[in-house]
């Protein structure tokens, strides 16, 4: 009789809705497959202090891998903000020397803002990070069955 498989290591993650003047913070597992709103990095121009906060929660967190939002037209054309996520997400992989996921982030922050988030850049970060949980979870049960 073949041995039971065992269950997959329980796993963080950070997720990131970024933007030029607010970054959303949201934190889940593979444990529960829920994502939390966790605050709002603020970005100052001309600076990369939110790359220091980023860190701190990356510490406090120990994700890992992090999931960085990238938006899209609705046609699924990249714009000038798609440029600018990927390149954020290039730079956290660089500084962090984390894994990091890419999700296409169309209509999270309309999302958020339609359930009434009080924080739509965290609300919508833990919906980027819900979108990327979900497929995991349905990998496993399929893998278990």
């Amino acid at each position: 009789m073949p041995e039971p498989l065992a269950p997959a290591a329980a796993k963080a993650y950070l997720a990131f809705d970024f933007g030029t003047r607010r970054i959303g913070v949201a934190s889940g597992n593979t444990v529960l497959n829920q994502a939390q709103p966790r605050g709002t990095v603020q970005v100052v121009a001309g600076s990369q202090a939110h790359f220091a906060e980023i860190g701190r929660l990356i510490t406090e967190w120990q994700p890992a891998a992090l999931v960085v939002g990238v938006p899209f037209h609705p046609d699924g054309a990249a714009h000038d903000n798609t440029v600018r996520a990927r390149r954020f997400a290039r730079q956290l992989h660089g500084r962090f020397r984390l894994p990091v996921h890419e999700v296409d982030e169309r209509y999270t922050t309309t999302e958020a803002l339609a359930a009434g988030a009080p924080d739509a850049d965290a609300a919508s970060a833990a919906i980027i990070l819900s979108q990327f949980l979900n497929p995991l979870q349905e990998t496993a049960a399929h893998a278990a069955a």
